[in-house]
């Protein structure tokens, strides 16, 4: 493991501290870790179109929106090769939350992130998405994803 020493001025390092009591972090170098975990994610999905990536797009929706559910559905059966699973919860009289798990090409993964989040009646849309290298170097039929760390 390497170590690196940085310099913050106060204020950013208070801010920074009760990030780390929120967040619940043992110690600055756990959420250091995390922060720049996400920061190189994101570089590297911008960086390259191909990139793949695995990822959970959650979204809360009022099930009385005309024709919404059927929507949502059928959004997610034109991309089935994208879509992995869903999970459905209801939360009240109203309305539902899913959270639905994803894995492609980190643009198709956007896209389609997108268009259910613009659905009108869909609120709270929220993607988590993590770049993966494919590994098909395994003897196994399928492709294997290695989250980069």
């Amino acid at each position: 493991m390497e170590r690196f020493t940085i310099s913050l001025d106060d204020e950013l390092a208070h801010e920074f501290d009760r990030l780390i009591e929120r967040r619940g972090y043992s110690n600055r170098s756990e959420a250091v870790r995390d922060i720049l975990r996400a920061h190189l994610d994101r570089l590297r999905e911008e960086a390259d179109a191909r990139s793949h990536c695995v990822a959970n797009l959650s979204y809360v929706y009022n099930h009385h929106e005309r024709d919404l559910a059927e929507r949502l559905t059928r959004l997610q059966h034109e991309h089935h090769d994208l879509t992995v699973s869903t999970m459905h919860a209801h939360l009240d009289h109203e309305h539902c939350i899913e959270s639905v798990i994803l894995k492609g090409r980190a643009t198709e993964v956007r896209r389609f992130a997108d268009a259910m989040t613009a659905e009108r009646g869909v609120h709270h849309g929220q993607l988590n998405l993590v770049t993966v290298e494919l590994d098909s170097t395994s003897a196994h039929t399928h492709d294997h994803l290695k989250p980069h760390h």
